[in-house]
């Protein structure tokens, strides 16, 4: 199977058809479906019970967030009601959080251990390297369902102790089901998208979602046309985000402890100043692929995200958006490399990813610091094996597919691929055929 290239006219199974025509004729009535913060966030505390969200700091980038949708989104109803249970269940964390760090204060003073960072573009191999670093047991990476549900629901904790799998306390088995069902959710609302990006509930997953519940990440950017938001967001000083961030990975260290932490998203990329006055002694490791290559996968990657919450998907404008704050995150990156002591970074090319994981896997490992074991290889070998290539069908794209050609690509770029020593990647490849690798996430 290959994925669609038909961007503007998105996947809809017939149910999902029939719940958008009933909810557009609900417009037509004058029934809104519009976003209310005020309402969201009674649902969260009807659905929690908590009513204390501690500094409510979050409630401006939710203030804008919600505006921006509600003007400019252009959501199906069906989309809108996704947006919506995303929001309360994020302000249901935030709320369970509090509660919980109100009754456990030491979580607080957690040490993570060693922390690496990939903070690589998108589709240079981040995913790939993030799950050959995850599989090592000593390594502890989020999981999709984490992300989702990052504090322990009620009933999962033993009555005083610690949190869940540290003395055979509560199993968080009902969040691993929530994980399950929106895994589920997607491939049935957009079988392409897995074949973009595989979803697995127990997969490692970005910490991107942890930033969504300060509603201050580019996932909205990505997932819908906000450009207002996006705008709002460049201007803004991302500390308090990535020290809630912080918060949350202690909660998840407190439930789950390990030697050291993994973390990656490309969102990184675009504030590696903020990550390294949070994270002061993490290595981060920065992907690198030619853009020409990786930038029309990821545009792809974007529309077809978008379609699954709106029938209004531009790919011309997602080219022109997206080819922005790629280079702004190129130009913002290096900034923050120029001023950084050495040791800091590694860089990990996505040709030498491909040819040798191993080898680049103990590269990154001797950067860190860390030993890398017999175990450690066993393990990486074993998820390189498994998450073979196509293995959810075949993603096919094209720059011009989005308004771009590989000379514009190229020239606009350039300044990256010479700091980097990027190769130019076969140009005579058949359109959307790369180099075998286990996936270019």
């Amino acid at each position: 199977m290959e994925t669609s290239t038909d961007y503007t006219r998105p996947y809809r199974p017939l149910p999902v058809s029939l719940f958008n025509r009933a909810g557009r004729l609900a417009r037509r009535l004058g029934f809104s479906d519009q976003l209310d913060i005020g309402r969201m966030i009674a649902a969260a505390r009807r659905r929690t019970g908590l009513r204390d969200f501690g500094d409510e700091w979050f409630l401006e980038p939710l203030d804008v967030l919600v505006r921006s949708i509600n003007r400019e989104a252009r959501l199906t109803p069906l989309g809108m009601r996704i947006q919506r249970s995303r929001i309360v269940s994020a302000l249901a964390t935030r709320l369970r959080a509090e509660g919980l760090l109100r009754e456990h204060p030491e979580i607080l003073e957690a040490e993570l251990g060693k922390v690496i960072v990939i903070a690589g573009l998108q589709r240079t191999a981040t995913t790939t390297l993030h799950r050959l670093i995850a599989a090592d047991p000593r390594v502890r990476a989020l999981r999709s369902w984490e992300s989702l549900s990052p504090v322990p629901l009620p009933g999962e904790m033993t009555h005083g102790g610690p949190g869940p799998g540290r003395d055979g306390g509560g199993e968080p088995r009902r969040r691993m089901r929530e994980g399950k069902r929106a895994a589920a959710a997607i491939g049935y609302l957009a079988p392409d998208f897995l074949a973009i990006h595989p979803v697995e509930y127990d997969a490692p997953e970005e910490e991107i979602f942890l930033l969504d519940l300060s509603f201050m990440s580019q996932s909205p950017e990505a997932m819908m046309h906000v450009p207002g938001y996006s705008r709002w967001l460049e201007g803004q000083d991302h500390a308090k985000c990535y020290e809630y961030m912080l918060t949350l990975l202690k909660v998840l260290h407190w439930q789950r402890p390990g030697d050291c932490r993994i973390l990656k998203t490309p969102h990184h990329m675009e504030h590696l100043d903020v990550v390294l006055d949070v994270f002061p002694d993490a290595c981060i490791v920065q992907t690198h692929r030619d853009p020409k290559r990786s930038i029309p996968s990821f545009l792809s990657m974007v529309a077809h995200g978008r379609g699954i919450l709106s029938d209004h998907v531009d790919p011309a404008e997602i080219g022109s958006h997206w080819m922005r704050k790629t280079l702004r995150m190129m130009e913002r990156s290096i900034a923050v490399r120029s001023n950084a002591g050495a040791g800091v970074f590694v860089d990990v090319s996505y040709c030498d990813l491909v040819a040798d994981p191993i080898g680049e896997l103990r590269r990154v490992y001797d950067a860190a610091g860390i030993r890398f074991t017999r175990e450690a290889e066993m393990s990486a070998t074993a998820v390189s094996a498994r998450d073979v290539k196509n293995r959810h069908g075949r993603h096919v794209y094209s720059p011009a597919g989005f308004g771009l050609d590989d000379e514009t690509i190229d020239e606009a770029c350039a300044f990256y691929r010479r700091e980097y020593r990027i190769p130019d990647e076969d140009a005579r490849s058949v359109e959307g055929e790369r180099p075998r690798a286990p996936g270019d996430g």
